[in-house]
């Protein structure tokens, strides 16, 4: 394979297949450019007809958008729909028996469901909360494993009008508890275990404690799915086994009707402030942006067989597992371990079993991949693959080379795609077909979409220099606030020294030909394996623990994570040294794990006698940041209280 460098500097753009272009959903340039004119020149009556083309409405919607509570946009407000109908009964005339799912389970089980199979799951468990007292306008937390039921649970919320709030299996017992009580939820639908990498995690153990911390007034039900043969805890009157629930129910529920802008989903996104933030999406503005980037990003054609790795407890597995694949009519695979489980061919095998067409990954796997084998991919048949995505965090260039010659046989376009939390779905990738690909580069915005690089004042910036990333229009699939924080809301993602632009949050550039390049987070908030964690809630996690008195973290560059999380600690006590400061270091990294989850777990942890700060008492991150990449301090430290406490920290790690 040739070098990055020789790569970037002869080609510099990776034109797709001939034959792709034929044949893609948006063909050429000119495609391309003629869908970015008609939204330039009339956003309201391009996204009015794209929303009148893609989704089936109950009753349809006279008016496009309100904009009159910027940034609080209503969008299609009086139109009516069911977005589970939208992804299941819209299916049933016309292919009721093709397979929705292919679920392989850790311990390489396969269990595939078809569109009539999955409308009826989706029908008894919503008839089953129904029996519960659960109604449209409620919310719901979901805990549960990477596995088909996860899918069904999300639906059926979704079918009765209920708004869910899914939770990582990963988190812990107090992060679950954090949001089951910040939401107001009446239930929690959760398993009694999941397996991953040959290993077993009890789901409900960790409800029963997040329940036993107190304060969940409005909480009443639990439903538990069975995997496993072993006891759990129970408490009759509360929790009900989902087997039990389901088992009387008809296979039929009528949908609840609701408005485009009813509250489908919110999910909880760490913050710099350490209070996660409740991000809370509309009903069919979401909806539309996730078919159509299933369409224009993913080229979906129906004998596709997509499979996205993502765990549904993240954004990426709400709207490519749970909600575009099923609005398009998509076969997907739905896997719940680990990619070096049995051992680092498990992705290529996969593939390989199910002759999946579309690959969409995040650049953690894909580094995890490669240093476990670089050349494995070549002992599978791949041949099936057609088109590769990358999502969570910017792609370094060899990655993106290795992902491309390697897994995509130099044949596949590769999706680099730029998107958020926030945002519901992909807002600048490149188009397959129509937009030529550069390593490392998220390439142009979507249709519609209106991205640009400005300065601190709002201001546009020139190709080639740095800056911050805004969205400058509204756009339907955008979130419409932050559950029960509209103020943070505006604040975070609107503040008015920008102008009232949507603040990405990131800091990027563009090149000579106006690609965007995504440079990292302008704030404090790190990128771990493609999760938003603030440094606020890691901090005030190592700040919880007795032995602690302040904390700082920060990230650093890491060749498999992204960023890899270094802690700077003050002990109550005197600073630890040797072994002792090894042990509290475990001790530490232990306590983050229970007290957020294992991907908040420190990779480093630096112990000092105090911390470096200004003459006022703030800290100095950007000299922490510097000693936790290895640099050498090269800044002004004349405001310091205590120059000298910085080699103390260089020297020190655990």
């Amino acid at each position: 394979m040739a070098t990055i460098k020789s790569v970037l500097h002869e080609t510099r753009v990776f034109p797709p297949d001939g034959g792709f272009v034929q044949q893609a959903n948006l063909s050429g340039m000119e495609a391309y450019r003629a869908l970015c004119s008609e939204a330039e020149q009339d956003p309201e009556g391009f996204w009015g007809r794209l929303a009148r083309e893609h989704i089936l409405w109950r009753e349809p919607f006279s008016r496009v958008l309100d904009e009159s509570a910027h940034p609080f946009f209503k969008w299609f407000e009086d139109g009516v729909l069911n977005v589970s109908f939208n992804c299941l009964d819209r299916h049933l005339a016309s292919q009721p028996d093709k397979v929705a799912l292919i679920f392989e389970a850790d311990d390489g089980r396969v269990t595939r469901c078809t569109y009539r199979d999955l409308h009826e799951r989706v029908c008894r468990l919503a008839n089953g909360l129904r029996s519960l007292g659960v109604a449209s306008g409620d919310r719901i937390v979901i805990y549960m494993p990477m596995c088909i039921e996860a899918v069904v649970a999300m639906q059926a919320c979704a079918r009765i009008g209920v708004t869910h709030s899914v939770v990582f299996g990963g988190f812990s017992a107090k992060s679950l508890h954090e949001r089951i009580r910040d939401a107001g939820a009446v239930a929690v639908v959760t398993a009694d275990e999941q397996y991953r990498g040959g290993r077993t995690n009890h789901l409900k153990t960790a409800v029963d404690e997040a329940i036993a911390l107190g304060g969940l007034e409005t909480l009443r039900s639990v439903v538990v799915y069975r995997r496993g043969p072993g006891d759990i805890r129970w408490e009759a009157g509360r929790d009900v086994w989902w087997q039990d629930l389901v088992g009387n129910q008809e296979v039929v529920c009528e949908p609840e009707w609701v408005g485009a802008e009813h509250p489908l989903f919110t999910l909880y996104t760490s913050g710099s402030t350490g209070k996660p933030k409740g991000v809370q999406h509309s009903s069919a503005g979401y909806l539309l942006g996730s078919v159509l980037s299933m369409k224009w990003v993913f080229d979906y054609k129906p004998d596709d067989v997509f499979w996205c790795t993502a765990d549904v407890g993240w954004v990426t597995g709400h709207s490519y597992v749970t909600y575009g694949p099923l609005a398009v009519g998509a076969t997907q695979v739905i896997f719940e371990g680990i990619p070096t489980y049995p051992d680092a061919g498990r992705f290529w095998k996969i593939i390989q079993d199910h002759r999946v067409t579309t690959f969409y990954t995040a650049p953690t796997a894909i580094r995890s991949l490669i240093k476990n084998g670089p050349d494995r991919p070549k002992e599978y048949d791949l041949s099936s693959l057609r088109l590769l995505g990358s999502v969570g965090e910017p792609i370094n260039p060899e990655a993106w080379m290795w992902y491309y010659t390697v897994v995509g046989q130099s044949r596949c376009p590769v999706v680099d795609t730029w998107w958020q939390t926030e945002t519901g779905s992909h807002m600048i990738a490149p188009l397959p077909g129509a937009i030529p690909l550069k390593p490392g580069s998220c390439t142009l915005p979507l249709p519609g979409i209106a991205a640009a690089i400005v300065d601190e004042a709002g201001q546009d910036i020139e190709n080639g220099k740095g800056g911050f990333l805004v969205i400058k229009r509204p756009f339907p699939y955008q979130a419409r606030t932050l559950w029960g924080d509209p103020e943070r809301f505006r604040d975070t993602y609107f503040p008015r020294e920008l102008g009232g632009y949507y603040l990405a949050g990131d800091s990027a550039h563009r090149d000579e030909d106006g690609y965007f390049w995504i440079m990292g987070r302008a704030d404090d908030v790190l990128n771990v394996s493609g999760h938003r964690l603030g440094t606020m809630e890691i901090e005030s996690a190592l700040v919880a623990n007795p032995l602690v008195a302040e904390a700082a973290v920060v990230g650093r560059p890491d060749d498999i994570r992204g960023e890899a999380i270094v802690a700077f600690v003050v002990l109550k006590g005197e600073r630890p040294q040797g072994e002792e400061a090894g042990r509290i270091a475990a001790e530490l990294r232990n306590w983050v794990s229970r007290e957020i989850g294992p991907i908040a777990r420190p990779e480093e942890i630096r112990f000092g006698d105090n911390l470096p700060k200004t003459r006022s008492g703030k800290i100095m991150r950007r000299l922490l940041r510097t000693l936790a990449q290895g640099g050498e301090i090269t800044q002004d430290v004349s405001t310091l209280e205590n120059p000298a406490i910085l080699e103390q920290l260089k020297q020190s790690a655990a």
